[in-house]
């Protein structure tokens, strides 16, 4: 059994991040799929997705606090579009999730959250899923 498809993500401002989880989760149901895995893909090179703390929203500025602080945003890159920073933050946070399926849900960890991380926003975007058993 399996069943693939796209997401799609609005953002909203030039950095953020989304949670994706209800929206996941809702494939996951949809599938039928008791037991297995759900893969995520952003096929995006300014984009990327992460697991983290979904509990308190101040995570998610934080995150990105860091990176701005970790990725010089006023560095004089090469890159002519001039947004080599959120291809740089885009890296570190990886194209691609893996979340095991158990009785029909995903498993994530009691404060986990999925996060779109957008890093040259506002764009619409879309994510590419494939839940399998």
């Amino acid at each position: 059994m399996m069943k693939s498809g796209q997401l799609s993500v609005t953002t909203k401002l030039h950095m953020e991040l989304i949670d994706i989880s209800s929206k996941v989760q809702e494939q996951v149901t949809e599938s039928d799929i008791v037991e297995g895995v759900c893969i995520l893909f952003n096929p995006h090179t300014t984009a990327g997705l992460t697991i983290n703390e979904g509990a308190d929203p101040d995570v998610r500025t934080d995150i990105i606090k860091g990176l701005r602080e970790f990725v010089p945003i006023e560095y004089p890159f090469k890159h002519m579009e001039g947004n080599s920073p959120s291809h740089i933050m885009a890296s570190l946070m990886g194209a691609s999730l893996t979340i095991l399926i158990s009785d029909g849900r995903l498993q994530l960890g009691t404060w986990q959250a999925l996060y779109f991380c957008e890093f040259d926003g506002p764009r619409n975007r879309t994510i590419q899923y494939r839940i399998t058993t």
